[in-house]
Parts: structure tokens; C-alpha cells; sequence
């Protein structure tokens, strides 16, 4: 190995070898008077470790060379700066030493990093919901990758849930989310964990459920079921519960636990809007409501609606209550009342006789208050006056069918259509003298009339009973 003695024309040589500074920097110049040379090593190429290896050649290449005072100047010695050479450092024997006195890892010391690599493997807790990547599928089982040293099973009764056409559509690689049934399987629990999709469909559920009633949201369900305390609605394929007395469709029919009954049977397969007031996971308890949801969309669009009602329309609506005095009618967020004289051109003694609570009907916009916020409505007038037609539909001498309405000591009422009686007068209820038409017939009777007179000014229309049975033509009666 050829390393370039170190000289200056100032310092003789032993003053340079036992100088401190020159066996820590691998590096010198060298001065000739003609300028500094080239260092004779790299840096890169030498450690600490290898400088003991430098003084010990440059003290010797020193005392084998006439000193500069003998010479008259130093001579220029033969450089090699060619890689072979640099001092050559042995990297993987310096290393091997260094394993060589590296202290031996005890046994605890194996011990605690083995204890720390397993801690980093998931531990699983029964019911814990986990995202994982769908790894196998096959006709009996899922395999699941949630990140534990097995993947999870997805046994067929943990996933009923899913349809043919959805298990179809899966890939391997799909994000799945799965709740933990049994931590480990297998008779060594070696096997995987077993987990469930139904369970974690029903999580996902209950967790939107949560935040729908967090944030006070109104929307639809469907009714599938009623018992004798409300109904029974399915909501992202919760069992969710509307009690009765927050049930629009049954405020109104009175107490009568058949109607009540009734009713709700009518309300199963519909869908109602509705709020959620309770939603408990723990105890799997979800409460609902129509009735606030209703109020409240109700208040919402009241105000826009009324300024949008004109006098004379004619708009949809919902009954929602029925009394002995009218119909209520729900037009999309307002009330407004039929009275009962306006539900028909018909008579009508009761509402409940020709309209039901949740019937959708067409109305007629009578009045409307602004300041009491109260609408006035007619059912009738959506429908043609029956007199204003009478004369194109019937004439005189016409036999036509009729039902006895209702009976007085004069004669009897027979109505041929809604809204258009007519009144067959006793003296043509039969042949000979008529004491009591109670004794001819009776409210309900169906029975052929022949039209002796019509009168659409004042809704007057002549009938007859005893000529209907003759056949023989009807005359206009004084």
C-alpha cells in the first residue's frame, strides 16, 4: 500500500508524526515551494479506525527518507490516487466485530418483543362492528380480512339478510362490514372469528336511525302490522312502533275499540310520515310518531299554502276527523272544515255515512279567513248540481227505480239519484184510501216510480207509486 508521506519545508518530520492534529485529519497539504499536492487519500475511504494504520506508515516512510536538510529540499514522492491506492477498509469485517462485542439479547428481552408484535394484532369483542375486505366467497361461507391473524368467517345463517342477487354482485376485495359474533372458532381456537352481516346491517341501521332522530327528521315508513296499542312499522329493516294516540288516521272515531281496530287494519301496507321520538339500541326500542311529524310539516308550509288558496278552486285533500257537524280536510299542511250541508247534495244526517278517516276526496274552497287561518270547504260543489240536469236525464212519465228515503203523514220521499227526491204523495201510494204510507212502505224500500212532474226552479219532482204498478202514463199533478 502506497501512503504519501507527510513533509513541510518549515517542520522536520518528527515534529509532523507526533503532531495531534495531523493523525486526526486524513488529509494534508504538502508543500514543496511549487504549491500543495494532491492529498494521497480520499476521505471517504478511511474511518477512525483506520488512522492508526496512516501513522504507522507515514513514521516509517519518514525515517527510511533523508531528511530535507541533507537533500536541500524535499523530494516529490511517487502519488498513486488510483482507486487501488486508497486505504482499503474491510466494511464487512468491521462489522462482524462490531456483532462479535455486541452484547447477546436475553431471553425476557425475546420475550417482550414477541409480547409486543402480538399486541399489534386486533382484539376482538363480541358485537364489535369492523370494516374488512372481503377475501373468499363461496356458497357456505365469507371469508373476511378484518385484520386479526385469521380471517373471519361469514357463515349462511349470519347472512339471510342478503339476496342471491346481492351476494352475486360482491367481489373479492369489497369493503364488507361485519359484526363479531364469536372472537375465535375452532375446538384450539385457531380457527377464524365468526361474524355476521344481518348483525351488521342492523348496526348500520340503528346508527342512521340515531342521527335521523338527532337531527329531528320527518319521513316515510311502512306499515306492516298493527296490535291493540298502535302499529308496527319497518324502518331500515328495524321494527320501529306508532302508538295510537299519535296516529292522525285515529283521532276522531271515538272510543270504540272495534273501530279502533278497524282502522288500523286499513292503515297495514301504507305509508305514513313520521318522526322519531325514542330510539334506545340497547333495548331495542324505536318510537315513532305521525302525528308530530305531521304538525310539523304542517306548520312549515302552513303559511305558504294560505296565500297560495283562492276562493273557487278546487284542490286535493286528506279527511282527517269526523264530527256530527262536518268533515276536517287536511290540503297538504291546512285544515279547513266541510260542514256536514256541504258534503253532499244528498242529504246527509252523519259524515261517517259516505266518508272515512285517510279518504282522499276533491274540495271546493268556499271562504277563506286569513286572520283566523280558517278555510271553508265544499265536497258537493265538486260535483255537478243533480237539478241542474234533471231535465236532460228524466222526463215526464219515465219509469224509473227509487229507494223510500223517509216517510210523513203527506206521503213518502223516494230518491232516484244523490240529491234528487222526490215526493210520491200519499194519495199515489196505492189504490183506494191510504191511511198511514207507513203501511205501504218503508224507508230503505226499493220500488219502481213513474215521474208524474219535474220542477228543477224549485227542485220539485212528482212521483208515483200506484201508476208504476198500472203501466199507465204518468199526468202533471196540481
Amino acid at each position: 500500500m502506497n501512503v504519501t508521506p507527510v513533509t513541510s519545508t518549515e517542520n522536520d518530520g518528527e515534529e509532523l508524526v507526533n503532531n495531534e492534529e495531523a493523525q486526526a485529519t486524513p488529509t494534508q497539504e504538502t508543500s514543496n515551494g511549487s504549491g500543495p499536492t494532491e492529498a494521497a487519500v480520499e476521505p471517504t475511504n478511511i474511518t477512525t479506525t483506520a488512522v492508526p494504520l496512516v501513522q504507522e506508515g507515514v513514521t516509517a516512510d519518514v525515517e527510511g527518507t533523508a531528511s530535507p536538510a541533507d537533500a536541500g529540499e524535499a523530494p516529490t514522492p511517487d502519488v498513486d490516487t488510483t482507486p487501488e491506492g486508497a486505504v482499503e477498509v474491510d466494511a464487512e469485517a468491521i462489522q462482524q466485530k462490531a456483532d462479535e462485542n455486541a452484547a447477546p439479547v436475553s431471553l425476557m428481552e425475546q420475550l417482550l418483543n414477541e409480547n409486543e408484535a402480538a399486541s399489534s394484532v386486533r382484539r376482538l369483542e363480541y358485537g364489535q362492528a369492523i370494516e374488512g375486505i372481503l377475501m373468499y366467497k363461496d356458497r357456505d361461507d365469507l371469508l373476511v380480512d378484518i385484520g386479526t391473524k385469521s380471517e373471519g368467517i361469514v357463515p349462511q345463517r349470519e347472512r339471510q339478510s342478503l339476496s342471491a342477487e346481492k351476494l352475486e354482485e360482491m367481489r373479492v376485495g369489497d369493503k364488507v362490514l361485519v359484526v363479531v359474533v364469536r372472537p375465535e372458532s375452532g375446538a384450539d381456537g385457531e380457527d377464524g372469528p365468526i361474524l355476521s352481516i344481518d348483525k351488521a346491517r342492523t348496526e348500520v341501521s340503528w346508527r342512521k336511525l340515531q342521527q335521523q332522530f338527532e337531527a329531528g327528521e320527518v319521513f316515510e315508513v311502512d306499515v306492516v302490522g298493527y296490535n291493540k296499542g298502535g302499529l308496527m312499522v319497518e324502518v331500515e329493516g328495524v321494527r320501529g312502533f306508532i302508538p295510537a294516540s299519535q296516529v292522525n288516521a285515529l283521532s276522531g272515531i271515538g272510543d270504540s275499540e272495534e273501530n279502533r281496530q278497524s282502522q288500523m287494519s286499513r292503515l297495514v301496507n301504507t305509508r305514513l310520515l313520521v318522526k322519531i321520538v325514542e330510539v334506545n339500541r340497547d333495548r331495542n326500542r324505536l318510537i315513532l310518531s305521525e302525528r308530530q311529524a305531521v304538525r310539523e310539516q304542517r306548520e312549515a308550509s302552513k303559511g305558504r299554502l294560505m296565500n297560495e288558496l283562492e276562493v273557487g278552486q278546487i284542490r286535493e285533500g286528506v279527511v282527517t276527523t269526523l264530527a256530527k257537524f262536518g268533515a276536517f280536510i287536511d290540503l297538504g299542511g291546512v285544515d279547513g272544515l266541510v260542514h256536514v250541508s256541504e258534503l253532499s247534495w244528498a242529504r246527509i244526517d252523519d259524515p261517517k255515512q259516505i266518508l272515512s278517516v285517510g279518504q282522499p276526496v276533491k274540495v271546493y274552497i268556499l271562504g277563506i279567513d286569513q286572520e283566523k287561518q280558517k278555510v271553508a270547504l265544499s265536497i258537493k260543489r265538486t260535483q255537478p248540481e243533480p237539478w241542474s240536469q234533471v231535465n236532460e236525464k228524466y222526463h215526464v212519465g219515465e219509469l224509473v227505480e227509487a229507494t223510500i228515503s223517509q216517510l210523513s203523514n203527506f206521503g213518502a220521499f223516494a230518491r232516484i239519484e244523490e240529491g234528487l227526491e222526490g215526493l210520491i204523495h200519499i194519495s199515489e201510494l196505492a189504490e183506494g184510501r191510504v191511511d198511514r204510507p207507513g203501511d205501504i212502505v218503508k224507508p230503505g224500500d226499493k220500488v219502481k216510480v213513474r215521474i208524474l212532474r219535474i220542477d228543477p226552479e224549485n227542485r220539485r219532482l212528482a212521483l208515483s207509486l200506484k201508476r208504476a204498478a198500472e203501466g199507465s202514463e204518468g199526468t202533471t199533478e196540481e
